[in-house]
């Protein structure tokens, strides 16, 4: 009998997904190796461990698995998160303090910004580009765009990750006030510190500072029940 270990394959995203797949169609590590055709010790890596793939080895691991290769790479992103099957039916919450949060959002990326628009009967959530600098979220917008002219005000901010495969993630909520930026200085210190380039088309000269008021977040896992 196999005596491998019940990993998450928390190496890689890519060694998460294979191995979250595996275990929902009940399979070995070894049982995998033979119709993939690899060695059992080599399955086991690619669970466990970063590596490097060519195509032709992940077209194989990817038919031993019965899934495609733009599931294993996380490339099947036209999905909503969560519609994906996943070996994990109960999974946990647990709240983060607000220090966690800031860290998780630390390395910036893609969040989303609500705020009142207007006369409009709902707030209007926007994806944004951000970075986090000296504890406030940072992002660029239009100088006459509908971010701006709606500032200043009180703002949410969520950014999460999710990995439906695992029914693994996070989110975090931050709420504050986010005002533009209008001194010459420190859009000058903001260029030099905060190299921003949005993923939107457009002009996006006009930087915007969200303070946190309240920071909240909660991380979701769960392991599969095989």
């Amino acid at each position: 009998m196999s005596q491998e270990a019940d990993t998450d394959g928390s190496g890689s995203d890519l060694g998460r997904r294979a191995a979250t797949r595996r275990r929902e169609l009940g399979l070995t590590r070894e049982e995998v190796a033979r119709l993939a055709g690899m060695d059992p010790g080599y399955v086991a890596y690619l669970e466990e461990h970063p590596s490097r793939m060519t195509r032709p080895t992940l077209d194989h691991l990817a038919g031993a698995l019965d899934t495609t290769q733009d599931h294993l790479l996380g490339a099947d992103t036209d999905l909503p998160p969560g519609t994906a099957t996943t070996a994990a039916p109960v999974a946990t919450t647990t709240s983060l303090p607000p220090s966690r949060c800031m860290r998780l959002i630390g390395p910036g990326g893609v969040g989303r910004i609500g705020l009142r628009s207007g006369s409009a009967p709902a707030p209007v959530i926007l994806p944004v580009n951000f970075l986090v600098r000296d504890g406030a979220i940072v992002f660029r917008t239009a100088v006459h765009g509908l971010i701006a002219g709606n500032l200043p005000d009180e703002v949410a901010f969520e950014v999460d990750r999710v990995d439906a495969a695992t029914s693994e993630g996070w989110s975090v909520l931050v709420v504050g006030r986010a005002e533009p930026v209008t001194e010459e200085a420190e859009t000058a210190r903001l260029r030099q510190s905060a190299p921003l380039r949005p993923w939107a088309g457009g002009e996006h000269d006009l930087y915007v500072r969200v303070t946190p008021r309240d920071v909240s977040g909660r991380r979701v896992g769960g392991r599969a029940l095989h």
